[in-house]
C-alpha cells in the first residue's frame, strides 16, 4: 500500500516513523494517545532501544512538515507526561479505487496456468481470492488464539504479590500528590484476589536497597523493589491535564520482564471527578488481572464512597500516613485531625483517629472517635467496614466474641489478609487462649512478617512460659524495620527479672530513659521490681516519677494507672490508709478511664473501703455492660475483694478458676498483646511477667 501525504493537492514527502504516527494520531482524532501505545505499535519488542530520543525526533520531524508548534498547537497537541492528541478537525473521504482491467482472452483460450474449471467461474470467485479468504480465516483464527494466550499470561494468581508504585504527577497541582496513591491503594484492597506488599515489607525492601524510608517509588525503582521482594508486578499511575480535563492511566506492569500486563486509561471531565474515574478504573484493572467478575461486582465500592468525596481530606489522610513513618503518632495526629475536620463524614478518618489516641495511651478519646467510625461504617468498602466493627466492639464496648466474629467474617472473605489474623490473635489472648493465639499469629508471620507479629508472638510465649522461645522469637525480629520498638523491651525487661539478671534489666532501662513518651513505662517497671524485693520507699519513690514522667509527656491516663496500682501495693503491704490516699489522687487525676476507674475500684476494695469499690464497681457496670473483661475478670475480682475486706468470705467466690487470666490492648500501641494478671486475692497475683492494664506486672505476693 502506498503511504502518501498531500497538503493543498500538493504531495508532502513525509514518510517512516513520522508518517506511521501520523496514521495512529488520526485514526483517534481528537483522543489521547500515550506514549506507551505509539511505541508499542512502532517499535514492538526491543526492536528499538532508545524510545524515548526516537519518538522525540519523529514528533519534531512531524511537525516541521506540518508546520505546526508545540507550545501553539493546531495539529497536535502534547500531553505533558502521557503522550498527544490531534487537535486539528480530520475528515473522512471514502475513495474506491478503480480494479485494473484483466486483458479479455481469445474466444475459446484458457490463460496459461488455469484449469477449465477455473476459467468457468464466475467474476470474484477465481484462486486467488479463494486464497485469500483462506488467509484471512487462518490469520484471524491465529490472532484470536494469540490474544487469548497474551491475555491468560497478563493474569496473575493467587500467590501473587503486587507493589503499588507512586503516582506522576504532570498536572502541577500538588492536590494530587500522595492522595491518588492512598486512594488507588484503598481501591485495590477491596479487592481479595490482588494482594498488594505491606508498607513494612517496602520499608524493609528499600533498607536491602540501601535506599532511605519514604523513597517515592518511581516506576524503575518500583519494579527494582518488586523483584527484590519476589513480587509478580507493580501497579503505578499517572495524572495529566487536558484543559479543564483529567487524564489518568493506570498500569500493571510486569516486574521481571517490563512487560504492561494491563493498561487502564479513564478522563475526568473536572477536578472533583478524578476520584471517581479512578475508582472505575482500578474496577477494571482488576478483571485484566484475572480477579472473577463475581468478586469484582461484589466488592467494588465507589472510590468516594469508600473514602471521601474531598480530595483535601484524602490529600491530609496521606500527609499523615506520611508523618507516621517520619515522625511517629505525635507528627501524624494534626494532620488525621485535620482530614475529618475537612470531611466530618469521612469513616476512614475517625477509624485512623482512633488508632492514634489508642497508640498515645488515650482509650477515653479514642473511644469517641471509633464510635463516630462505626456509625459511618456504610460509607467504607466492606474490608474497611470489618475492621471498623472490630476495632469498636474489641476497644469500645468490649464484646469480643462480636468483635473476634467481625475479624471472622474478614478473613473468609480476605483469606489473604493477613493483618485480619494477627488481629484475631489479640482477641484469642483476650479472652486466654494464648495457645490459639500463638498458632493464628505464627500464620500472619510466616505469610507478611513485621513487628508487631513477632511482639506479639513473644507475649503469647512469655505467657505461656516458653522463655527460650520468646528469646528466639525477639532475636529473629531484629532484622525487621522498626522492631526496637517498646512492646520488645517489655519482654526483655521481663525475661532479665525472671532470670534474675539485674545488669541486663538496668540495660533495658536505659533504653526507656532515652525515649521520653516511654520513660515513664522503665519507670513503673522498676517501681515494681523494688517491690518485689521489699524495697517499699524505693518503689513509691520510683512511681512518684513514673506519674509525673507521664503526665509531663501528656499521659495522664497512664499516669493515673500507675497511682492506683501503687495505691494496690500499699494495701497489699497493710497501709490501708495510704492506699485510699493514692487511689483518690489516681481518680482525681483521671476519672474518665475505665482503666483507671478499676485499678482504683480493686484499691479500694483491698484497702477496706468497701462503700467506695462498690459504687465504682456499679459505675463500671453501667458504662460496660458489655465489656467482656469488665463483666468476667474486673467486677467479680473488685467485688471479692470489697467482700473479704469488709469480712465477709462467704460472699467471695474467690477462687482462682473464676477469674482466668486476660489481655487488653496496650494503651500506648493498641496493636501490641499485653497479658494483664490474675486478680481474685487480697494480694494481687502475677504469673510470670504477666501484664496489667497497658504495663508489665512483675510484682509477686509480698
Amino acid at each position: 500500500m502506498e503511504r502518501t501525504l498531500f497538503r493543498n493537492g500538493s504531495r508532502v514527502d513525509l514518510r517512516g516513523q513520522p508518517y506511521q504516527i501520523l496514521e495512529v494520531l488520526l485514526t483517534r482524532a481528537g483522543k489521547l494517545v500515550t506514549r506507551d501505545e505509539i511505541r508499542d505499535t512502532l517499535w514492538p519488542g526491543e526492536t528499538f532501544v532508545d524510545f524515548e530520543h526516537g519518538l522525540n525526533t519523529s514528533v519534531k520531524k512531524l511537525r516541521q512538515t506540518l508546520g505546526d508548534s508545540a507550545e501553539q498547537p493546531a495539529y497536535i497537541e502534547t500531553v505533558r507526561g502521557f503522550g498527544y492528541r490531534f487537535v486539528a478537525p480530520v475528515e473522512v473521504e471514502m475513495v474506491e479505487a478503480p480494479e485494473p482491467a484483466a486483458p479479455r482472452p481469445e474466444p475459446g483460450s484458457i490463460p496459461e496456468g488455469t484449469t477449465s474449471h477455473d476459467a468457468r467461474r464466475r467474476p470474484g470467485q477465481g484462486s486467488l481470492a479463494g486464497m485469500i479468504l483462506v488467509v484471512a480465516v487462518l490469520i484471524a483464527g491465529a490472532g484470536f488464539y494469540l490474544y487469548r494466550a497474551h491475555q491468560q499470561s497478563n493474569r496473575l494468581n493467587e500467590t501473587d504479590t503486587v507493589v503499588l508504585a507512586d503516582f506522576t504527577n504532570s498536572t502541577g497541582d500538588p492536590i494530587f500528590d500522595d492522595t491518588l496513591k492512598t486512594a488507588l491503594r484503598i481501591s485495590l484492597q477491596q479487592s481479595p484476589f490482588l494482594n498488594l506488599i505491606s508498607d513494612d515489607t517496602v520499608a524493609q525492601t528499600l533498607q536491602l536497597m540501601t535506599r532511605p524510608a519514604g523513597t517515592k517509588l518511581t516506576p524503575d525503582i518500583a519494579r527494582d523493589l518488586c523483584m527484590r521482594a519476589g513480587s509478580k508486578a507493580s501497579i503505578g499511575g499517572a495524572i495529566g491535564s487536558l484543559g479543564s480535563e483529567y487524564v489518568l492511566e493506570l498500569r500493571a506492569v510486569n516486574c521481571l520482564t517490563g512487560d504492561t500486563l494491563a493498561r487502564e486509561q479513564v478522563t475526568a471531565e473536572s477536578k472533583e471527578r478524578v476520584l471517581d474515574a479512578m475508582g472505575e478504573a482500578a474496577t477494571r484493572l482488576r478483571g485484566k488481572l484475572g480477579e472473577s467478575l463475581t468478586t469484582v461486582q461484589r466488592f467494588d465500592v465507589p472510590l468516594e464512597q469508600a473514602t471521601t468525596p474531598s480530595l483535601e481530606a484524602l490529600k491530609a489522610l496521606s500527609r499523615g500516613t506520611i508523618a507516621t513513618e517520619e515522625g511517629g503518632v505525635f507528627a501524624a495526629l494534626p494532620w488525621h485531625l485535620r482530614a475529618i475536620e475537612l470531611d466530618p463524614n469521612f469513616a476512614m478518618g475517625y477509624k485512623v483517629v482512633g488508632g492514634d489516641y489508642y497508640a498515645l495511651g488515650e482509650p477515653g478519646r479514642a473511644s469517641q472517635y471509633l464510635t463516630r467510625a462505626f456509625q459511618l461504617r456504610q460509607r467504607t468498602s466492606e474490608r474497611e467496614n470489618l475492621e471498623i466493627a472490630s476495632a469498636y466492639y474489641r476497644n469500645v464496648t468490649g464484646e469480643l466474641e462480636k468483635g473476634a466474629h467481625a475479624l471472622e467474617q474478614e478473613i473468609q472473605s480476605y483469606p489473604r489478609y493477613w493483618r485480619a489474623y494477627g488481629t484475631l490473635g489479640t482477641v484469642f489472648v483476650e479472652q486466654g487462649q494464648y495457645e490459639k493465639a500463638a498458632e493464628i499469629t505464627r500464620q500472619a508471620i510466616s505469610a507478611t512478617p513485621d513487628k508487631t507479629g513477632y511482639a506479639n508472638l513473644a507475649n503469647c510465649t512469655l505467657a505461656l512460659q516458653q522463655l527460650d522461645e520468646t528469646r528466639k522469637i525477639i532475636h529473629d525480629s531484629q532484622t525487621l524495620k522498626g522492631a526496637d520498638d517498646f512492646p520488645v523491651h517489655e519482654s526483655l525487661y521481663a525475661l532479665a527479672f525472671l532470670a534474675g539478671d539485674s545488669a541486663a534489666m538496668a540495660q533495658q532501662q536505659k533504653w526507656f530513659q532515652s525515649r521520653s513518651q516511654f520513660e515513664n513505662f522503665g519507670l513503673a517497671l522498676a517501681s515494681d521490681t523494688e517491690a518485689y524485693v521489699g524495697h517499699l520507699r524505693k518503689a513509691r519513690e520510683l512511681t512518684r516519677q513514673a506519674v509525673d514522667t507521664a503526665v509531663r509527656a501528656d499521659d495522664k491516663e497512664n499516669g493515673a494507672i500507675w497511682e492506683a496500682i501503687d495505691a494496690q501495693r500499699e494495701a497489699a503491704f497493710g497501709v490501708p490508709a495510704e492506699a485510699r490516699r493514692i487511689a483518690a489522687a489516681a481518680l482525681k487525676l483521671d476519672s474518665t478511664s475505665r482503666g483507671v476507674e478499676s485499678e482504683a475500684a480493686l484499691a479500694l476494695a483491698m484497702s477496706g473501703d468497701a462503700a467506695q469499690a462498690q459504687s465504682l464497681s456499679r459505675d463500671l457496670g453501667k458504662r460496660f455492660p458489655l465489656d467482656t473483661q469488665m463483666q468476667s475478670i474486673w467486677l467479680p475480682a473488685i467485688i471479692a475483694q470489697a467482700a473479704l475486706a469488709s469480712g465477709n468470705p462467704a460472699a467471695a467466690d474467690c477462687n482462682p478458676s473464676s477469674f482466668p487470666c486476660r489481655v487488653r490492648a496496650n494503651s500506648v500501641r493498641p496493636e501490641y498483646l499485653l497479658p494483664i494478671s490474675c486478680l481474685c486475692t487480697r494480694r494481687v497475683r502475677s504469673g510470670g511477667g504477666a501484664r496489667h492494664n497497658g504495663r508489665r506486672r512483675v510484682s509477686e505476693d509480698s
